[in-house]
């Protein structure tokens, strides 16, 4: 690997262990689905950090596995919030400090709550994005629970 990302410096600095895996990038194709195929992983074992905005509570983000999707209203329950959306695409860089495709819990520009789908925990390891497209992290779910502050709960469907 060229350079180190943001993320894995924080993860470094943690002392958390990790692998990192890089895939060859397709700027049409971000989804969670071919990234699993590219790192050879089921797409379960992929998660996607999505950042959403609570009416109450502002923003957070949710980390689920690539063949599901956010459940808004249980993010709602867990978050305090009456209702919570994602944020809409243009606003995701200006919010994390990362692209598309690239959104980790990691070095984050603010520290935002985070909320771990708790399937996450079937897994010895995990897979989240390391800062960069391309680049994928491979951990622990408790380390990455304990690196982010994530809480575990039933955000997917």
């Amino acid at each position: 690997m060229a350079a180190k990302t943001n993320a894995l410096r924080l993860l470094d600095q943690l002392g958390v262990p990790y692998q990192t895996r890089e895939y060859e990038v397709d700027p049409e194709d971000l989804s969670a689905e071919t990234v699993a195929a590219k790192v050879g992983l089921p797409c379960e074992q992929v998660f996607k950090t999505l950042v959403a905005i609570g009416d109450r509570n502002g923003p957070c983000l949710a980390v689920i596995p690539g063949n599901l999707q956010l459940d808004l209203k249980a993010l709602a329950r867990v978050t305090g919030d009456r209702k919570v959306e994602t944020a809409p695409l243009k606003d995701v860089q200006n919010l994390t400090g990362y692209m598309r495709g690239a959104v980790t819990a990691f070095g984050c520009r603010k520290p935002y709550p985070v909320y771990l789908d708790e399937t996450a925990i079937l897994w010895d390891i995990i897979s989240v994005s390391g800062g960069m497209r391309g680049l994928q992290v491979f951990l622990a779910p408790d380390d990455y629970a304990r690196a982010t502050g994530a809480v575990f709960h039933a955000i997917a469907k």
